[in-house]
């Protein structure tokens, strides 16, 4: 990576899970994210859990972008009726990082086969924010956060903010 490129950037974050039925206590994937962050030295200012219903992510989308420039958001993603992230955060993009869900993708065939195609995990820029949206399975948010995330989230900002 070019360091000339990585311009010295407060990053605070924002985990949103996405979830009809998980409660605060239950939400090992948000635990799981915000461990990882505060490890990495990454202040989480916002948290919250919402149904899977697309004005209720966006509305908490908006709210977070208030106090953070990378909001996760996992959960929602599948194929199932009721999943609906991708459908309430792509239309909100400006810039799309196709490479996120395509890395995600290729390293989820590592770890569970090709059942990872039916994964659709994005990442995109709004207002010089990051928002990444992946799957709701701790092992899916561990993957994410600790292997594409945290290693690339300075120098996307850096480019989000020139």
């Amino acid at each position: 990576m070019n360091q000339n490129h990585i311009q010295s950037i407060r990053i605070s974050a924002a985990i949103i899970t996405v979830s009809s039925t998980r409660k605060q206590e239950t939400d090992s994937s948000g635990a799981t994210i915000s461990k990882l962050l505060n490890a990495a030295g990454i202040p989480v200012n916002h948290y919250a859990i919402v149904p899977d219903r697309i004005e209720a992510i966006r509305n908490e989308l908006y709210l977070a972008m208030k106090t953070a420039n990378c909001i996760i958001i996992n959960g929602g993603t599948g194929l199932t009726h009721d999943d609906c992230t991708i459908e309430a955060i792509s239309p909100t993009l400006e810039k799309k990082i196709d490479g996120f869900g395509e890395f995600f993708r290729m390293k989820s065939l590592q770890e569970i086969g090709t059942s990872s195609m039916l994964s659709r995990a994005i990442a995109g820029i709004i207002d010089g924010r990051v928002i990444f949206c992946i799957p709701g399975s701790t092992p899916a948010v561990t993957l994410a956060t600790k292997e594409l995330i945290l290693p690339e989230i300075t120098h996307i900002l850096s480019h989000a903010n020139r």
